[in-house]
């Protein structure tokens, strides 16, 4: 993979992460983490700028360090999934899709509960 596609491959997954912040149903974590991946490849100021982020980095280094996602975050993810699929039952007529999407948003919501939390740094 060249520079280029990466660093391409990081600000694409970067804006559908922040758009993920703003959109109930679109995911923000994942493509946090495609983001990172990418950047580490096509930018190091990019990657640099992601982990000093005041909001994102600490996402970024609880998953990589821990594998852990916050409570807060937890939270926000699993309201919002609750939120999209309401829309949804009131858009969608069909009751495959709405059950297909009800199964899909409860794994996510079962993988989210099942990661711990990070643990609390000890500041000096």
């Amino acid at each position: 993979m060249t520079r280029i596609v990466a660093l391409l491959l990081a600000y694409v997954f970067l804006a559908l992460a922040l758009l993920g912040v703003v959109l109930p149903g679109v995911p923000t974590v994942p493509f946090l983490l495609l983001t990172a991946w990418f950047a580490a490849r096509g930018s190091e100021r990019l990657h640099r700028w992601l982990y000093a982020h005041p909001h994102l980095g600490q996402l970024l280094i609880d998953w990589e360090q821990e594998r852990a996602v916050s409570r807060n975050s937890k939270v926000i993810a699993i309201l919002m999934l609750i939120i999209s699929w309401g829309v949804m039952f009131y858009r969608i007529d069909s009751p495959w899709l709405l059950g297909g999407l009800a199964l899909l948003f409860c794994s996510i919501a079962l993988f989210l509960i099942s990661r711990p939390e990070p643990r609390a740094k000890i500041k000096h």
